[in-house]
């Protein structure tokens, strides 16, 4: 399940993300890094998105500042603001769902990954794909332009035949970086991922990257695969070990702790409306919409409530149409819930009343007779959710 999602970096500049949540329970948490001049819809960014997010590991993948859909100019962008904004992600995330256990970067992401752990203290694991040893390897891709940018302080730039705006000081903060020494002292697992064949970033990068770190390290050859895992197949397989290999690393479940089955647990995060649910070993996020303040991660509370209404109602409907053999195909329910002014309720104050409304179309397909189609009808009004909200049931609170 896929959110948009935005937050501020350290500058305060708007960055925009797709947050990728498991179908389950939320096991761990992991942030992507998209490759020089790449956005977080890259193949790489959403391949890996959605493997983790198959393991249960929600994973954000956003854009660095002037790229893509985030604010800001990317002649202000440099490898210590990707840094920078790989840290305001992290925050967004604690702040949310839970702080990143997992870096993963692509190319230049992968160096920046490396370099934003030490400021990132519940990263577990680290994985590079195509990841250069040093970051002044991305001078390469400018060449005899580098020059130009030095003369003006700032110029035009072409990189992979698209124009980009790049300042001396984008030149200036990939050099000098001590890689081999933030490597060494990683105290992470790591994971790297290269193709033999890449063109972009040669696989002599990979074996320095692996030289300087220390246990616990794996190397997997990315046979087949192009520096920006263009093809499906060899995409879809460094998704695949990402997702096999960072088992070991995944924080360990509180399960002593978890609801019993039949139980839901709502718990609030410092965001403003973002509440994290547990029920029945499944997790997901409630919210508001943007527009009242929420960051829209999820359903709303009446979202949930028209949610458990139109899901038994359906279930029921099926289940009865299967036991008496009729021909239905599907169901299909809308719902909504209004506050209606009625002047047929006798009114207890001044005014008139309002009394809360459940709108419910139901939409019943399959050869099925009037007969057939008035007896389901009157099934709806018989599903267990509707009979318990027609029920005035009694809600006991007590401080914990």
């Amino acid at each position: 399940m896929r959110h948009d999602v935005e937050f501020t970096n350290a500058a305060g500049v708007k960055l925009v993300g797709r947050l990728e949540m498991p179908p389950g329970r939320v096991r761990a948490v992991a942030l992507f890094a998209h490759c020089f001049t790449c956005t977080a819809n890259s193949h790489g960014a959403r391949r890996v998105s959605l493997a983790l997010a198959e393991h249960g590991i929600a994973t954000l993948a956003f854009d660095f500042t002037g790229l893509g859909k985030s604010e800001g100019d990317f002649a202000d962008s440099h490898f210590a603001a990707n840094v920078s904004d790989l840290v305001s992600a992290a925050a967004y995330l604690r702040g949310t769902i839970g702080a990143p256990a997992i870096l993963v970067g692509h190319s230049l992401g992968g160096a920046a990954v490396i370099a934003a752990a030490a400021q990132i203290p519940e990263t577990t694991a680290v994985v590079t794909i195509g990841a250069p040893f040093d970051p002044a390897h991305v001078l390469h891709q400018l060449g005899d332009q580098v020059a130009a940018v030095r003369a003006a302080g700032q110029a035009q730039v072409s990189i992979g035949g698209r124009p980009f705006d790049v300042s001396s000081a984008f030149l200036d903060a990939v050099e000098g970086h001590d890689q081999a020494g933030r490597l060494a002292n990683l105290k992470r697992a790591l994971l790297v991922l290269h193709a033999p064949l890449d063109a972009i970033v040669g696989i002599e990068n990979a074996a320095e990257i692996f030289t300087a770190a220390r246990h616990p390290k794996s190397f997997v050859s990315l046979d087949g695969a192009d520096h920006l895992l263009t093809f499906a197949a060899p995409a879809a397989y460094a998704a695949a070990i990402i997702a096999a290999w960072v088992e070991p690393y995944l924080p360990v479940a509180a399960s002593i702790d978890a609801p019993s089955e039949g139980e839901v647990r709502v718990v609030t995060t410092s965001a403003k409306f973002t509440s994290i649910v547990d029920s029945s070993g499944h997790s997901f996020l409630a919210d508001e919409p943007l527009k009242v303040g929420g960051a829209d991660l999820g359903p709303t509370p009446y979202d949930l409530l028209l949610s458990a209404l139109g899901t038994c109602t359906a279930m029921t409907i099926k289940l009865v149409a299967d036991r008496e053999g009729m021909p239905l195909q599907s169901v299909s329910v809308d719902l909504r819930h209004d506050r209606c002014h009625s002047d047929d309720c006798a009114a207890t104050g001044e005014g008139r009343p309002k009394i809360e409304v459940l709108s419910r179309d139901v939409t019943l397909t399959g050869d099925l007779n009037a007969a057939q189609r008035a007896r389901l009808l009157v099934i709806a009004d018989k599903c267990p959710v509707h009979r318990t909200l027609e029920s005035h049931p009694v809600i006991r609170t007590r401080l914990v």
